[in-house]
């Protein structure tokens, strides 16, 4: 049962099909916005204010579910090479979407966290984000990861660069670091590895994600354009997901004897 009662508009009938084990995270790589509006001969923002309304659906349903992270690949660091304009409307939008929700994340107890550069925020996006990570922080139902200004390999090469300050500074010895130690130095830290990604518009890329955290994760493709992306889609892949056998590298009977000595 849910601690709270959170106002949420999801299609509980179909959520209600879900069946097996959820992901205790779930990581989205929301493609296909600007396909979605060129087929239909609009401009490409339109897509993403589109895309925005299949973030609000994806939330919600993940709230419903009772999934306790997502983290939403929403801008990568690569995407500062798009045409001016495209940028300029996108970070326009995330910051209409953050005080347009800010009340509603705040009512269905999910807290939001930014992953990425934030040096290249403008100072006033910068504000209204931290504002929502304030303002969101006591809640705990489901957190939520938006990853903007994102690039994995940046990410572990801010870890590492961390690291070496550490040692440098004697705070830290080179031989005591592992994969824990890593991990701590991620924007993600604290957070459980992503058991589930999810791609739509049909592309077999991971995109720079989660590249240290998606070791073990299993991946979902779908065809269906991100604005298009809606509860039967969640619950798609979570089935998908809840019928696959886990081995992390084992055998089938290595996890059979495993779960009968448990």
């Amino acid at each position: 049962m849910l601690a709270r009662k959170p106002k949420l508009h999801v299609d509980e009938a179909v959520l209600k099909t879900c069946t097996g084990p959820m992901p205790k995270h779930v990581g989205i790589i929301m493609d296909g916005n600007g396909r979605w509006a060129k087929g239909r001969g609009m401009p490409r923002i339109k897509g993403h204010h589109e895309g925005a309304n299949a973030v609000r659906r994806t939330v919600e349903s993940c709230r419903y579910l009772e999934i306790p992270h997502l983290t939403l690949y929403a801008f990568s660091s690569q995407n500062w090479g798009r045409p001016q304009d495209e940028v300029t409307g996108l970070m326009t939008l995330f910051d209409v979407y953050i005080k347009k929700e800010r009340q509603r994340l705040i009512d269905n107890g999910v807290a939001m966290r930014m992953i990425g550069d934030r040096s290249r925020l403008s100072p006033g996006l910068l504000r209204a984000v931290e504002g929502l990570e304030d303002a969101t922080a006591h809640n705990s139902d489901l957190i939520l990861q938006v990853a903007v200004s994102y690039g994995g390999r940046e990410e572990i090469l801010s870890a590492v660069k961390a690291i070496a300050k550490e040692i440098s500074d004697g705070t830290l010895r080179a031989e005591d670091i592992d994969e824990h130690t890593v991990s701590d130095h991620l924007y993600t830290r604290n957070i459980p590895d992503p058991e589930l990604i999810i791609r739509t518009s049909g592309e077999f890329r991971v995109s720079n994600f989660l590249l240290w955290q998606a070791a073990y994760a299993e991946f979902f493709v779908t065809d269906t354009m991100w604005p298009d992306f809606n509860e039967v889609h969640l619950r798609d892949a979570l089935n998908s997901f809840g019928s696959r056998e886990r081995r992390f590298g084992l055998t089938s009977a290595q996890l059979s004897e495993t779960s009968e000595e448990e």
